[in-house]
């Protein structure tokens, strides 16, 4: 393992991760760090995933960041939105998103702060957050672990389903729901916990399960063997490094934690 990566580096490992072992789906990352981390996990643990150039085809290999024509890419098939839903539909997709809140249930908000008829911000709106969230699996990417996004009570728009019995018709199973992780800033965390509880599962180096806690809006459970998040070895940021040349990944996070070091 490498001593010097950002971690806006590691976060992108870590985001990585949410696809290993998943097989032939459909990685959709939304966002720089996502997509990077898609870019990453098929080029190391996950050749079988599936990734697409943003726009209508399959690519073999990842598009660099800030790229801005078609040379050197490798197509390995058309993706267009037909087919993309056909996969969505049939739950052979895995996206990682960035909800702007996020409860305890794993109900995420998209759609605006505040009350819906009369919002204090307006986000993005429902999109296709309600289809997704019943057809396949969703992990969570939060670059600022805090109570703003990880709020009190239920989400002020329930954009994404979760566990909520309530948000359930009678009679409706909530196996309809599959949120996998969930990667902030401060940590990886979970749904593995009773009754679908949000558990952290690792620790970015530096951060403490109290410091975590004190920044999310409802209890939550540390997981028995939960460790220090791994750290990107020499060949993952070989890779990162190749993805995104420009180092767009740095301005996306604001600061590292103490136990980090800056990249050389």
């Amino acid at each position: 393992m490498s001593s010097n990566f950002t971690l806006a580096e590691l976060l992108i490992c870590a985001c990585a991760d949410v696809w290993k072992d998943e097989g032939e789906v459909l990685a959709t990352g939304i966002g720089i760090i996502p997509r990077i981390a898609q870019g990453l996990a098929k080029l190391s643990h996950s050749p079988g995933i599936m990734i697409t150039d943003g726009e209508a085809y399959l690519t073999e290999e990842p598009v660099v960041i800030g790229a801005k024509n078609h040379e050197g890419r490798t197509y390995g098939g058309y993706m267009p939105y037909s087919r993309v839903f056909d996969l969505l539909w049939n739950g052979k997709r895995h996206a990682l998103v960035g909800p702007v809140q996020i409860d305890r249930w794993g109900q995420a908000n998209i759609a605006c702060i505040g009350d819906f008829a009369k919002p204090k911000r307006q986000m993005l709106g429902m999109r296709g957050f309600p289809g997704n969230s019943i057809n396949h699996g969703n992990s969570f990417f939060v670059p600022n672990h805090g109570t703003r996004v990880f709020v009190e009570d239920q989400v002020d728009v329930v954009c994404s389903v979760g566990y909520r019995d309530e948000s359930w018709e009678a009679g409706v199973k909530r196996d309809y729901a599959s949120i996998k992780h969930i990667v902030t800033n401060l940590c990886v965390m979970d749904f593995g916990g009773p009754d679908h509880a949000i558990r952290v599962i690792s620790l970015h180096p530096g951060v403490s399960f109290e410091e975590v806690q004190q920044n999310t809006g409802f209890p939550l459970i540390q997981a028995e063997d939960c460790g220090e998040t791994a750290h990107p070895t020499a060949e993952q940021l070989e890779i990162i490094r190749k993805l995104d040349p420009r180092d767009v990944r740095s301005k996306q996070i604001k600061d590292n934690p103490p136990g980090i070091r800056q990249a050389a």
